[in-house]
């Protein structure tokens, strides 16, 4: 057996369109031709904060035949999402929510909904706390370099990142957390 995974075997779990601002350039119907064209079985769509493009995505998705999976890259404050001090930039770590099925769609609803009216502060910011009510049906992924696990593994602070990947695992239950590798402008 190959060493490599074989593109048609590859699903996309971290991925911006032109919905994430200042940081997706993907066109979504050009992004799903290309899924189609090298045979992936599905595709997810992780906008930054937002989840402007789940209808046009997941139609879209649905009509090539690709099984879209529905996301977003949260921003998550470090305290209580209602806080409104700290250096902009500082006040949030990234972290990637995939839907898992019908209920944890609605949940992410909620949560990225709660980041804009409750917790937005430069950016719309979700805390632990909410995350834990409303994490059923979600699968979370470690995000990238502005992750929780990555900041404090890139600051050689192995202890913090550990630490983070153990509140992520007790929040969103343990099955449903994964670290991940992923280069990203952290913007």
């Amino acid at each position: 057996m190959s060493e490599f995974v074989r593109v048609s075997e590859f699903v996309h779990l971290h991925l911006h369109t032109e919905f994430s601002l200042l940081d997706g350039a993907c066109r979504i119907d050009e992004l799903l031709d290309q899924a189609v064209k090298l045979k992936m079985p599905a595709i997810a769509v992780t906008e930054h904060g937002n989840m402007f493009s789940s209808v046009i995505f997941h139609d879209h998705a649905r009509a090539r035949g690709l099984n879209p999976i529905l996301g977003c890259e949260v921003y998550v404050a470090p305290g209580d999402r209602q806080d409104r001090s700290g250096v902009p930039g500082a006040t949030q770590n990234h972290l990637v929510l995939l839907a898992e099925n019908l209920e944890g769609y609605h949940n992410l609803i909620k949560l990225v909904s709660s980041g804009y009216t409750e917790g937005f502060y430069y950016k719309p910011r979700i805390d632990k706390a909410l995350l834990a009510q409303h994490s059923r049906g979600l699968i979370g992924l470690s995000s990238c370099l502005k992750g929780e696990v990555a900041e404090g593994l890139s600051h050689q602070q192995d202890r913090k990142a550990i630490e983070a990947a153990a509140s992520s695992a007790r929040t969103i239950s343990s099955s449903r957390c994964s670290g991940t590798a992923s280069k990203s402008s952290g913007s």
